[in-house]
């Protein structure tokens, strides 16, 4: 074990202090006075969170755009049969049944396909037997989610990972987590980079995109797989259900703000940073101040929906405040 296990500097300190002390020592991390192994549970929960939304932001902001986020919200649910099959595979060769037992690159795999998998079937429905969109994404994400709880009760029943696919496990994370969240987020970010006029023109024309020889078939696909594998990403800080907030929260609130797309991606990845700083301040805060000791995963995604809401009326006040002064000048 590491010395955060005798020591975490962010004992009995208050919302502010956690803050206060976060920046202090990620600036002598960035001095180099800090080594990596020194990291504070606290600290780790921090950078794996913002990456994680950081991801998030990126591609949820091209599915809100796309109207597809019924879609991530089905592979988030079908990506758990993948972590069943996955577990079940790893199990097989290997009398360890922990999940922390689950090798990164397999769930990665097993991410990828169940996406590929749960894309297909929705386009095949859609296309071929003329289902509306929304019934193909219903009758898809129930089936094979149902097949993946089932696998889950039946089959794993002493794995214990039911409650971590679900709302995952701030508390476990490890310095291995940061590197993987931001590989996933470095690679997210890469490919929107390269190929941002393809997204772009793919999302909002089509029919240009098709006159142009832009496949959005396969940009499709592809933002499939950025959503797949960011959401095994988030798997063990905030289970592959509660991602969905991480996904459409921050481009949703973002979107209030403004129309310009370069923008939007920029404030839904600092907005996705705020609450994620935010909601382990306020995580370590209750448990200092009043002993409570609740979800920092919880806590975040309360925070996103709390932010929406307070954004949501303020771009609301302008128009009634137009509709009022019109009706008293009418009178």
């Amino acid at each position: 074990m590491d010395s955060t296990t005798y020591f975490n500097p962010y004992s009995n300190e208050t919302f502010f202090g956690v803050i206060f002390q976060f920046f202090t020592r990620f600036f002598l991390f960035l001095s180099g006075n800090l080594p990596l192994n020194e990291m504070a549970a606290d600290e780790i929960q921090v950078i794996v969170l913002i990456a994680v939304s950081a991801s998030c932001a990126l591609v949820g902001s091209f599915l809100v755009l796309r109207k597809m986020t019924m879609l991530a919200n089905s592979l988030s649910h079908t990506i758990l049969l993948g972590i069943v099959i996955a577990f079940l595979w790893k199990t097989s060769f290997s009398s360890d049944s922990a999940t922390h037992g689950l090798s990164i690159s397999s769930l990665l795999i097993a991410s990828l396909i169940m996406g590929l998998i749960t894309t297909f079937l929705t386009e095949f429905l859609t296309k071929v037997t003329k289902l509306q969109e929304d019934a193909s994404i219903g009758l898809v994400f129930t089936s094979l989610f149902a097949v993946g709880i089932v696998c889950l009760t039946v089959l794993m029943r002493n794995a214990h990972i039911g409650t971590e696919a679900v709302m995952g496990n701030v508390d476990a994370l490890e310095i291995d987590d940061i590197k993987l969240v931001l590989t996933i987020f470095a690679i997210n970010a890469i490919l929107i980079f390269l190929f941002f006029k393809e997204f772009k023109i793919t999302t909002f024309d089509k029919q240009l995109s098709s006159a142009l020889k832009i496949s959005p078939v396969f940009f499709n696909y592809l933002l499939m797989a950025e959503v797949s594998a960011t959401s095994i990403g988030a798997f063990r800080a905030v289970g592959v259900l509660m991602v969905l907030a991480f996904i459409t929260g921050p481009p949703l609130m973002a979107r209030l703000v403004t129309h310009d797309l370069k923008k939007l991606l920029l404030i839904s990845v600092a907005i996705g940073t705020f609450v994620s700083i935010f909601g382990v301040a306020l995580s370590r805060h209750l448990l200092t101040v009043y002993g409570l000791s609740l979800s920092t995963a919880g806590i975040t995604v309360s925070t996103i929906f709390v932010m929406y809401c307070i954004l949501a009326v303020w771009h609301l006040m302008p128009s009634f405040r137009f509709k009022q002064t019109f009706s008293q000048d009418s009178l």
